[in-house]
């Protein structure tokens, strides 16, 4: 079985959290939550989830990949907090995946793992993104390296680790149970 480890700091953004987390479990990935401080982390819109695990408990380095939720707060935490930037290294220097969504790509900046890659982020951290090529696709896909831009792109992040894990039927299983091929081929009856 895959297993993922997603970062929560205090600010992170829920939807950005619980909607890739879903969609990992749904595909038949175990997801293992890790706060960086106590075991309930408050997101922005004041949300508490409860994590599995700390940022000092021992058996992070033996999963697949890794997820970090935006948020701007919960972002600008996972960057300045050194025990994050050492297993951000860890995973990129060891093949493993590395993913950030919205404001989280900056955590990625400070650890020096994006340098030579594409990647995205929120357009509000477009400016925050000195060492890799910028893209405004929704979801970049960049080596091992996988963002995307905001809360809005949460679900196909979740689809596109799936796929990069090699669980492409997965994947696509989930999309069509969450009716998101539906939606993505009815696009132009959605109103923004």
């Amino acid at each position: 079985m895959k297993r993922f480890l997603v970062l929560l700091a205090e600010g992170f953004e829920e939807t950005e959290a619980v909607t890739a987390i879903d969609v990992l479990r749904r595909g038949g990935v175990e997801v293992v939550l890790c706060s960086l401080a106590g075991t309930l982390v408050e997101g922005s819109r004041h949300i508490v989830v409860k994590a599995d695990t700390s940022i000092d408990s021992e058996g992070l380095l033996d999963f697949d990949g890794i997820y970090l939720p935006g948020g701007a707060k919960g972002a600008a935490t996972l960057r300045d907090d050194e025990r994050v930037q050492k297993l951000i290294r860890y995973y990129k220097e060891n093949g493993k995946l590395v993913a950030a969504i919205c404001a989280a790509p900056i955590a990625l900046e400070r650890a020096g793992v994006i340098k030579g890659e594409t990647v995205t982020s929120n357009p509000d951290f477009r400016d925050h993104i000195k060492e890799a090529t910028y893209s405004e696709e929704p979801v970049v896909v960049s080596g091992k390296v996988i963002t995307s831009r905001a809360a809005g792109t949460t679900l196909p992040i979740g689809l596109e680790i799936l796929r990069q894990l090699g669980l492409e039927t997965e994947a696509a299983q989930v999309s069509h149970d969450m009716l998101f091929d539906f939606l993505m081929e009815n696009r132009e009856k959605i109103r923004a």
